[in-house]
């Protein structure tokens, strides 16, 4: 129905961690330490996710959801319940897609891609610590979100050099060839070696908005009074 929002609960084979995931908006995923919790957890970041439905021009779709549809469930991996990160492909993941839903969830993960953009524009550079003093600021954070990315891009072939993503012509060029090859691999019926497409793209999309979230959470930018 146009008014819900579908969700898959990856559930750890311990049980500790449950991830809710929102296979038609690629980038939606939240983890906690129950299905209810993992849902509500997702829910509360609807509001979030709205800016990046937007810019994909999207936003009067996803304004209209009011309920959430559990559709699946299935078993996660060990990494699962460590990170309460989804790290296992759904029976959806596995769905054949056609032309026009490769479209849409490329379309998403570029609007994924130019919130992340937007968000590193804009905060500190130094990001707020933990209470010993951990974790990474914010230019880490962006190499290390691009990294990743670069190292899941040679699933489909493409081999960024070294540091060409630090440069915003490098990376918008990377974003071209990912989004190309990801379009010739489904044109071929091919997978990303032993991940589906669709994994790949909520994968890629869930680990961009997690760090842009991360970076707008630890932003040490004086709010205006």
């Amino acid at each position: 129905m146009a008014d819900e929002i579908r969700v898959m609960l990856e559930i750890g084979p311990k049980g500790t961690k449950v991830v809710a995931v929102a296979p038609d908006w690629p980038g939606l995923e939240r983890g906690a330490k129950s299905e209810e919790a993992a849902t509500e957890r997702l829910q509360s970041y609807l509001p979030r996710y709205a800016q990046v439905a937007k810019l994909a021009g999207m936003d009067a779709e996803f304004a209209a959801i009011t309920s959430v549809n559990v559709v699946e469930r299935y078993p996660g991996t060990g990494s699962t319940d460590f990170w309460a990160i989804s790290f296992a492909f759904s029976g959806i993941d596995r769905q054949d897609m056609s032309s026009d839903e490769l479209d849409r969830e490329l379309m998403l993960m570029r609007a994924c891609w130019a919130f992340f953009d937007d968000v590193r524009s804009r905060v500190s550079a130094e990001m707020q610590k933990g209470p010993r003093g951990g974790g990474r600021d914010r230019d880490q954070i962006v190499r290390h979100t691009v990294g990743t990315e670069q190292d899941w891009a040679k699933k489909i072939g493409v081999l960024t050099p070294q540091g060409a993503m630090l440069t915003d012509e490098g990376l918008e060029a990377h974003r071209d060839a990912y989004c190309d090859a990801i379009r010739s691999f489904h044109s071929q019926g091919k997978m990303a070696r032993t991940w589906p497409l669709r994994y790949l793209i909520r994968h890629t999309a869930y680990h961009t908005m997690d760090h842009a979230w991360e970076m707008e959470d630890k932003d040490l930018t004086a709010q205006p009074a």
